[in-house]
């Protein structure tokens, strides 16, 4: 009875199927529609449209980006915002912010696979809620053919900067409003110290009494106050250890070499690592993870060198050939997370008292 009942139910379905219209030719299905993935940043974060491109068709998804002002600023929205995230994934926290960022509980942990090729130097989260993605160095650059033309040697060395011979020549930005300004102070904290003969306050005193210039940011500085790169008259300035490989770059054949070169003293350069992280309340978890996996890729990291001008964090990624000019400091300042968080306010309030005020 049973096997009869089972022949008569599949030819019911048989003839249902037969009744069925067939479906127009030439006609395929119709694809899920993807999936909208928003990642929270810093206005400087940057990416080849070819390359968001192919993570987008591979996971059939729509990457959007929602650039928040700087570091901190756009820390602290992704803060206020936590109870309703405006984002999937953050990036763009650096090391000066980066106990900031955990303490406010804002990232879930995420142990990326991809993990692997990053150096464990540059993990500093062993939850990974932040995962290393790039780091550069901000640095001192000078002007070349200004020194040349002067017959003066440039800086080798933070003290050089406070010598008679150097005055009026420094421009440095605000540690207040500028994320290099804030990483040159915390230079000058790694290598001077807080206590002891000489501390990073006695450095910035005799800075000012050299006539240092202080702008409120990067562009100011380095395109209008650095003899280099504008007009201006100051040929120190607070920049990035990649500058000059970024001026040989952008000179289209001009330059073959760099007009400007870095200040590589013991402690007179500070290493920024930035991050990604996954924000807490995500309705995409497993397309983030995807993404931080990928932005982790040889693919992605291969990208970052020409367009953020800092290096790849993966060991594995492979550089352009301008990266020769880009030099890495042998002995940066050493300024932990912890006591940056600890005491970031308060460098910056006596900072200010000294140089400003």
């Amino acid at each position: 009875m049973r096997k009869l009942f089972f022949l008569h139910s599949l030819l019911a379905l048989v003839l249902l199927a037969g009744c069925a219209p067939p479906a127009p030719m030439g006609t395929t299905p119709t694809p899920s529609e993807p999936r909208t993935l928003t990642l929270m940043s810093h206005d400087s974060f940057s990416a080849s449209k070819d390359v968001i491109a192919q993570f987008q068709e591979q996971h059939n998804a729509e990457v959007k980006f929602l650039k928040a002002g700087d570091a901190g600023s756009a820390l602290n929205q992704a803060i206020l915002s936590k109870e309703n995230p405006l984002a999937d994934l953050f990036f763009g926290v650096d090391n000066t912010f980066f106990s900031r960022a955990l303490e406010a509980g804002i990232f879930e942990p995420y142990d990326s696979p991809a993990l692997a090729t990053i150096p464990d130097e540059l993990e500093l989260d062993p939850q990974h809620r932040l995962l290393p993605v790039d780091f550069g160095h901000v640095c001192l650059n000078y002007d070349k053919a200004w020194f040349a033309g002067k017959e003066l040697a440039p800086p080798v060395a933070l003290e050089d900067l406070v010598r008679p011979e150097y005055e009026g020549l420094t421009v440095v930005q605000n540690p207040a409003t500028s994320s290099p300004g804030l990483s040159f102070l915390m230079a000058t904290v790694g290598h001077f110290g807080e206590t002891g003969n000489y501390t990073y306050l006695d450095f910035w005193k005799d800075l000012r009494a050299n006539d240092v210039l202080v702008t409120d940011g990067w562009e100011d500085a380095y395109w209008g106050q650095f003899s280099a790169a504008s007009d201006g008259t100051r040929p120190i300035v607070v920049s990035y250890a990649t500058s000059p490989a970024a001026e040989v770059f952008f000179s289209e054949g001009a330059y073959t070499e760099p007009p400007t070169g870095n200040v590589l003293g013991e402690g007179a350069c500070f290493r920024q690592i930035e991050f990604v992280g996954i924000l807490k309340g995500s309705k995409n978890r497993d397309l983030a993870e995807e993404l931080v996996d990928f932005f982790l890729s040889e693919t992605f990291q291969e990208d970052i060198p020409l367009q953020m001008w800092v290096f790849p964090a993966n060991e594995q990624a492979a550089l352009p050939e301008v990266f020769q000019w880009a030099e890495v400091p042998p002995k940066p300042a050493q300024v932990s997370a912890a006591a940056i968080d600890a005491n970031r306010d308060l460098w910056i309030e006596r900072w200010t008292e000294v140089v400003v005020h």
